[in-house]
């Protein structure tokens, strides 16, 4: 595609929305998006991907310490405790002979910390994936048409790690590479890291592509800073086209908002995001812990494994926190 015009993300997304949409592929009733195209004969060849029985857990700590600022009301998790050992030891907690536990609650907005983005949370000019209205998708009640329930089932699969920090970027502190701030992932970078990591690392249709930038690596070393929400390396606009082509199921990435901050527009806000979701009905997981795995695909030179990484099924939901499990 041509280079883009900063001054007119409104035509770009349009243009992109109409080159890319997968609206009435999968018919007119579909809740489910791209991930239709991960099948029970691809889950079955990515389990015969772990070989050595390791598991990574890909997700950040669940806590009053996370990277939130109150942006659009989002915070950290409160977890409170209900009944503690405290209780079972000094209180009557009104159980029979000597029994005794511990109960908790934690609240929190579902996207606050390792999550998908489900298929209701994104609209473009008021319509949602496969061209409902909004208005007719999400209400007060939630997502009544594409809630993450309706998915509950279809997050394992083959995943794939493109380490584009370690193999584009710096090494500051000798942790392995990130990408500086800003820096626009283009296709050309994520076929330049397919080349680079060897066959393993190769891209197709059902696969859950996890793009690894350094940049959360960087927060566990300097700090949150503005992680949520500020500036971060991401995914360029220009690579919706190659999403579309090499038809991943999701693509998830180590940063807070997946596509590059700022925007490549003078004046916008997530626009790759405005195609994707609702025009390519693609699940994007966001604020993803890739330091562990990224080390241990360098270090066996294999990129793939089986990914697994449900959401919660509650019901009306536009996204949803997980713990992604990599198995290699």
């Amino acid at each position: 595609m041509s280079a883009l015009d900063r001054t007119d993300p409104a035509g770009a997304v349009a243009a992109a929305a109409a080159r890319c949409s997968n609206w009435g592929r999968w018919g007119d009733d579909d809740v489910k998006g791209t991930l239709n195209l991960v099948t029970d004969d691809h889950r079955r060849r990515a389990a015969g991907l772990v070989r050595r029985g390791a598991a990574f857990s890909l997700a950040q700590p669940f806590d009053m310490d996370g990277p939130q600022q109150g942006w659009r009301r989002r915070t950290n998790p409160v977890h409170t405790m209900l009944d503690t050992g405290v209780d079972a030891e000094f209180a009557d907690q009104g159980l029979p002979h000597g029994i005794g536990g511990a109960d908790d609650v934690v609240a929190m907005p579902l996207q606050c910390s390792t999550q998908w983005d489900g298929l209701g949370h994104i609209f473009d000019h008021g319509r949602a994936w496969n061209g409902r209205r909004a208005s007719a998708v999400v209400t007060s009640d939630g997502d009544g048409v594409t809630g993450m329930e309706t998915v509950a089932g279809d997050f394992t699969g083959r995943g794939v790690l493109l380490d584009v920090g370690r193999h584009l970027g710096t090494d500051p502190a000798g942790t392995g590479g990130e990408l500086p701030d800003g820096f626009a992932i283009t296709a050309e970078h994520l076929d330049a890291t397919v080349a680079a990591q060897g066959p393993t690392s190769a891209v197709g249709p059902g696969d859950f592509l996890v793009v690894r930038t350094g940049q959360y690596g960087r927060t566990r070393r300097d700090g949150w800073g503005s992680y949520a929400g500020g500036p971060a390396p991401g995914l360029s606009f220009t690579t919706v086209d190659w999403l579309r082509e090499h038809d991943v199921a999701a693509v998830a990435t180590d940063t807070w908002g997946f596509e590059v901050r700022p925007n490549e527009f003078d004046d916008a806000f997530q626009p790759l995001h405005q195609v994707v979701i609702p025009h390519l009905g693609l699940f994007l997981g966001e604020m993803w812990a890739l330091e562990e795995l990224g080390a241990d695909c360098a270090a066996d030179g294999t990129y793939e494994f089986l990914l697994t990484a449900p959401p919660l099924p509650i019901t009306g939901a536009v996204g949803s926190p997980i713990n992604p499990i990599a198995l290699k």
